[in-house]
């Protein structure tokens, strides 16, 4: 009894010590030690109680260091580089990098309206990815600056995914000034903007011949719009303003909107560049034969020529002269390769001796005018290259020379729109005469990169 009730009454007063608030630091310390003694006692039997976990890479803690890899898994994807050779196609290609013909055939199908073989060429890089087994993965192929095209296999479904990566570029303008030293196309190749020889020959297709008219001394003014992926030049875009002076007379064209939302080029006193009819059919150096009656070069017999010679190196590209409609194209006697077209108003347009035929312009086609039909040749009854042209109207053939002078339908911009033209044309000058354009949006460097050019 002795023994039970002391142990009773140390019982009852450990009980009312800690019922009270004030020995709570007394409790905290006395229950860590239970809890260090208790982990003591078990750790060493059930250590996964009390031990972390470790995650994906085994870190335990924020103190321990990873492991970075520094050599490639071998269960990494391969991606390898190649080039195009000369011969090799799209079906090849996949075909020699695993998939099967009728896989292949499915590609193509897909890629109808989005795949372009003129840009598919010897020499441009491709990368095909492939899984750590060697399965084909996806074919990826830039077929310009701004648009990458991918091939992609779904590894689940092995069903093939054709999508376009699109870059958005800058329109920046830029300014060339000069005088010709030997012709505007060495000019601008020189300057590295040939692309503009082109748009040039369009617009004064019926004012100016630029083999025969613009000779060393000649001056130019060209505001035009390039198209820039961040530093990467891509292209030419529209010719704002064009003055070329030939001799004392100039040459301008104009690009101008009216209210109406119609965009076209015209000279400086409001009148259209597009007629009608162009006056040549072709860059040529000089008219070997004229229309009328003449002694013919191999039969030596005076007859009469119904066309006009123009004298042009072969090869060199025909135009049509006017909208219209493929009514013939072939071989035809001592005419040898040739395309006739049927315009408005009664008008046929002939062209003979065609080396070639243009591949877009089929009979039947219809044709738009500055359209490449062929090209300069020496076929049928012929000396040489050159250009034999014809204008039939009502069935009689007409002087080409004079006729599509006459046919030239000139139309000028309505008054109404006259200040706002004479207002464009005043900006126009102004960026001309400024070389260091500032483009809206553009940085410094952009503006240096376009003052380079001039």
């Amino acid at each position: 009894m002795n023994v039970k009730k002391p142990l009773s009454e140390t019982w009852e007063r450990f009980s009312r010590t800690i019922s009270t608030k004030k020995h709570v630091g007394l409790i905290t310390a006395i229950a860590m030690s239970a809890v260090i003694i208790i982990s003591g006692l078990f750790l060493p039997v059930f250590p996964s109680l009390f031990q972390s976990y470790d995650d994906e890479l085994g870190i335990t803690g924020e103190s321990e260091l990873v492991d970075i890899e520094d050599a490639e898994s071998k269960y990494s994807n391969s991606i390898t580089e190649a080039t195009i050779k000369r011969g090799q196609s799209l079906y090849s290609i996949l075909t020699e990098e695993g998939l099967t013909p009728s896989e292949v055939h499915e590609i193509i199908q897909q890629l109808k309206g989005s795949f372009s073989i003129r840009n598919f060429q010897p020499g441009k890089s491709y990368l095909v990815e492939k899984d750590p087994s060697g399965e084909f993965l996806c074919f990826t192929y830039q077929q310009t600056p701004s648009n990458i095209l991918h091939v992609q296999k779904d590894s689940e479904s092995e069903k093939f995914n054709i999508w376009q990566e699109t870059f958005e570029y800058q329109n920046r303008v830029s300014v060339l000034t000069g005088t010709i030293s030997s012709n505007l196309a060495s000019e601008l190749q020189q300057r590295n903007r040939y692309g503009l020889i082109t748009q040039l020959q369009k617009l004064f297709a019926y004012k100016i011949n630029f083999k025969r008219d613009i000779q060393p001394g000649t001056t130019y003014n060209l505001l035009f719009e390039e198209k820039w992926l961040g530093d990467e030049f891509i292209g030419i875009g529209n010719i704002l303003a064009a003055e070329i002076f030939v001799g004392s007379t100039p040459s301008t064209a104009y690009r101008f909107t009216d209210s109406k939302g119609h965009t076209a080029y015209y000279d400086a006193k409001g009148k259209s560049l597009r007629s009608s009819f162009f006056v040549n059919p072709c860059n040529y150096s000089r008219i070997s034969s004229r229309f009328g009656y003449r002694t013919h070069p191999i039969l030596r017999k005076r007859h009469f020529h119904g066309g006009v010679d123009f004298a042009a190196p072969r090869g060199t590209p025909v135009y049509a002269v006017a909208d219209g409609k493929i009514v013939f194209r072939g071989r035809k006697g001592a005419a040898g390769n040739m395309v006739t077209i049927s315009h408005a108003n009664g008008y046929h347009t002939k062209y003979l001796h065609l080396s070639r035929f243009s591949a877009n312009a089929r009979r039947g086609n219809r044709v738009k005018q500055g359209q490449v039909i062929g090209y300069v040749g020496s076929t049928g009854r012929s000396t040489g290259p050159h250009l034999d042209f014809r204008v039939i109207h009502h069935g009689k053939p007409k002087n080409p020379l004079v006729a599509l002078k006459s046919a030239c339908e000139i139309k000028g911009l309505p008054k109404a729109e006259m200040d706002n033209f004479l207002a464009q044309i005043s900006v126009f000058h102004m960026q001309l005469e400024n070389r260091d354009i500032l483009v809206a949006g553009l940085s410094k460097s952009s503006a240096d990169n376009v003052s380079a050019l001039n």
